[in-house]
């Protein structure tokens, strides 16, 4: 979602459960009625059981406009900060609440939440169960970026989109990564359509299953893509840690801007994250 965005030590088990992971997929079509495996080993847990702010050993924010003033590289409208209005936990959930309001020269204000130099991980289960927004022109993310985007910037870094959503197609979502030689538009993508609901109404998880030679996509334990080495068009440079994003956008060129029929405040309610290995 970048301009369109703990380590684990490798110990002999470690190596020995990832070999058995990654044989796991070897010669598999992927398809609705694959297993998910399950990773036990929990390394990072945010249920959001108490009321305030975030963790902040767990998240810091991203604030303003990108370090252009070009909505972070996507022409995206909103002003991030971390107001409670905008980011808060409340009743079991972190709430990320779009709002129009003129803030800082911007139309509408939102939240971007982030686990850079606090968390990071190579390979394992990342997931979140979150009720999404709707509306034309609201584009929430869960999403990943690699550890070492300050030395290798983006796309040289990599990005994991693990859920990312056009707020007027409220069936349909986006799994992709991005990396150099595919990258915005040409990032290698698949959408997922839910059948007979909508995410705005309910919860789900969203999640990836990362090994060093493949991430496989999930949708409430629904396997429906797997990218490796083989589908991207450029570097494969998923092998080392990644951290995490949350935020909701408002406008930008994946959704185009709200209309008059889009309601505000819009908000993302994330029930948990968890990471396994």
């Amino acid at each position: 979602m970048l301009n369109r965005k703990r380590k684990i030590v490798k110990n002999t088990l470690y190596q020995v459960f990832m070999g058995l992971f990654i044989s796991s997929f070897i010669g598999c079509d992927v398809d609705e009625t694959q297993t998910v495996t399950t990773l036990t080993n929990v390394v990072l847990s945010e249920e959001f059981d108490t009321d305030g702010a975030p963790n902040p050993d767990v998240w810091g924010f991203d604030i303003g406009r990108g370090p252009n003033g070009d909505g972070w590289g996507n022409q995206e409208l909103q002003y991030y900060t971390d107001r409670p209005t905008n980011v808060v936990i409340e009743n079991g959930n972190l709430k990320i609440t779009a709002r129009q309001e003129s803030f800082q020269g911007a139309g509408y204000t939102s939240a971007r939440l982030l686990t850079k130099n606090r968390f990071e991980q190579a390979y394992g289960r990342f997931e979140a169960r979150i009720q999404l927004p709707t509306g034309q022109g609201i584009w929430p993310a869960f999403w990943m970026l690699g550890a070492d985007i300050d030395e290798n910037p983006w796309p040289g870094a990599g990005e994991i989109d693990i859920m990312e959503y056009r707020g007027q197609n409220p069936t349909i979502l986006v799994g992709s990564v991005h990396g150099p030689g595919y990258s915005a538009g040409n990032a290698i993508s698949k959408e997922y359509e839910l059948r007979n609901d909508r995410f705005d109404t309910g919860y789900h998880i969203f999640g990836i299953e990362w090994s060093p030679n493949a991430i496989n996509f999930y949708v409430d334990n629904v396997l429906y893509n797997q990218i490796t080495p083989e589908d991207v068009t450029g570097e494969w440079v998923f092998n080392k840690p990644f951290f995490l994003l949350m935020n909701v956008a408002v406008g930008g060129n994946f959704v185009g801007p709200p209309n008059i029929e889009t309601q505000f405040p819009q908000t993302m309610l994330v029930d948990y994250v968890r990471v396994y290995n």
